[in-house]
């Protein structure tokens, strides 16, 4: 699976308040977060953002609470994947269960900038720079998983296979 997108680019220890502050966790309603997502640390991000655009950002992407209204925001909001040097650990599962793709990348989140453009190889973790024309790798994501994606989550995947 490719992916390509414009970069929105973030730094270190962006928290889940960040991704979608607390005073709209009242819904878990994605037509509604998407209006919020990153509000806080780019208020002007909802209205900039498009389908199959890239979140970059630095270290501990995700930290914070545990909600899963984060990824369900950001793929609300027509991301693709986000590409950090490390995630924390709850908003890794979350982004999974919720069919949000992520890779971890110290050297593709410290170079990539804002405004360029990406494509990613979920199969292989090969990312490229489209906009300078450098290649990293990430650990690519196991096809099992690719198959969670694709399905749309955890509870999308169960149901397709007949689990519920």
């Amino acid at each position: 699976m490719k992916i390509m997108g414009r970069v929105f680019r973030f730094g270190d220890d962006i928290d889940t308040d960040a991704i979608i502050p607390a005073r709209y966790l009242n819904t878990s309603d994605p037509e509604e977060l998407k209006k919020h997502c990153m509000e806080d640390a780019d208020p002007s991000f909802p209205s900039k953002v498009g389908k199959g655009d890239i979140i970059v950002a630095g270290k501990n992407f995700g930290c914070g609470s545990s909600r899963e209204h984060a990824p369900i925001a950001i793929k609300a909001c027509g991301v693709s994947c986000v590409i950090a040097s490390s995630f924390a650990r709850i908003f890794f599962r979350n982004s999974f269960n919720m069919g949000l793709l992520i890779f971890e990348s110290d050297e593709a989140s410290g170079e990539i900038r804002e405004s360029d453009i990406v494509e990613v190889d979920a199969s292989t973790g090969l990312i490229k720079n489209i906009t300078t024309g450098k290649q990293y790798q990430a650990r690519p994501i196991p096809q099992f998983m690719q198959e969670l994606i694709a399905d749309g989550g955890l509870m999308e995947h169960i149901i397709k296979r007949g689990g519920i």
